[in-house]
């Protein structure tokens, strides 16, 4: 298998936690449409195809279908906040490091804006595809197959690198990581590789049958199946040991796609004090184990010499008025 060049996300389910929040959502449209689509389990059917679809389908009239799709994505630009699926974000800055990302969602560009803002996650991705700017999904697939511009990766900043010329991908370098059966149908329909998730809204069994060609039950599993270099390739952790070396400057050479410039100095800044404090503790420690050791403080029963030094030592330090042990 050739290594992925491309990988394209589903949004909700798949980056964010939706099973209770889309449904609260939809809810509120099929009340004020009256679609009849009255529980969740329903509401699920509809994504088993792609939902614009499934809506036409349920309505039988696509008018409504468009009103009621229209009304959705109006109420998810206002209401819907989703929290991301624990890990994930990990999981998205080690591919960021590694090929072009997008988001392919039914949802709205203005909601999946807002969500990876949040998460500062936003320059991770090279493209974004919502509901509002193409409502079938394999339409997107096919811009990566066609365009090898679309693997033109970021830096980790607004600006797409001006050096990048990737070739033509072929359709196994592409995958298209979603939780359901309707997106994995569609990845199979155009070639690429259709990997599912059991967190989202079909399960492990649904998705498999669809013709995933694997279901990740974590969201690391999806490092460990696509990326042959797992974490070590992504620039996420540099920050906790290196903050200037990437992600800390938003360099040319960052991956992580995370630009915490800010928090990245405060921590370096907090490191710094704990480590002067430490080193001037250990000096400390050193004078008086010596000054102890000048006396030669004798040990006590099974405690050993250095036990007694320390002692004394932090008495001292405390400002103890109680006379040293002996």
């Amino acid at each position: 298998m050739k290594p992925v060049r491309a990988v394209l996300f589903d949004l909700d389910g798949t980056l964010v936690q939706t099973r209770e929040a889309s449904w609260r959502v939809f809810a509120k449209t099929n009340a004020a449409l009256g679609l009849g689509i009255n529980s969740q389990s329903e509401f699920f059917r509809l994504l088993e195809d792609n939902m614009f679809h499934g809506l036409q389908k349920h309505c039988g009239d696509e008018r409504r279908a468009e009103e009621a799709g229209r009304h959705f994505l109006d109420l998810l630009q206002r209401e819907y906040n989703p929290e991301v699926v624990p890990g994930m974000a990990d999981v998205v800055r080690a591919f960021a490091g590694n090929c072009s990302l997008a988001v392919i969602s039914s949802n709205s560009v203005a909601t999946i804006r807002r969500i990876l803002d949040r998460e500062g996650l936003t320059h991770c991705f090279s493209h974004v595809f919502g509901g509002d700017v193409e409502k079938d999904k394999r339409a997107c697939v096919r811009r990566f197959l066609a365009d090898r511009s679309y693997l033109v990766s970021r830096n980790c900043s607004p600006a797409y690198r001006e050096d990048h010329d990737p070739e033509l991908p072929s359709a196994d370098q592409i995958a298209l990581v979603t939780d359901t059966v309707g997106d994995i149908r569609h990845a199979v329909e155009c070639g690429v590789r259709a990997i599912g998730v059991a967190w989202g809204m079909h399960s492990e069994q649904q998705l498999l049958a669809a013709g995933a060609e694997f279901v990740a039950v974590w969201p690391q599993e999806l490092v460990a199946q696509l990326l042959p270099d797992g974490f070590a390739s992504s620039c996420a952790l540099g920050t906790l040991t290196e903050p200037n070396a990437c992600c800390g400057n938003g360099g040319s050479h960052c991956n992580c796609g995370s630009q915490h410039s800010e928090l990245a100095s405060a921590a370096a800044i907090r490191r710094g004090r704990r480590m002067a404090a430490t080193e001037a503790l250990d000096k400390r420690t050193a004078r008086d184990v010596g000054s102890c050791q000048a006396r030669d403080v004798p040990s006590i029963g099974r405690a050993s010499s250095a036990d007694n030094l320390l002692l004394n030592s932090l008495r001292r330090l405390r400002g103890s008025e109680r006379p040293p042990i002996h």
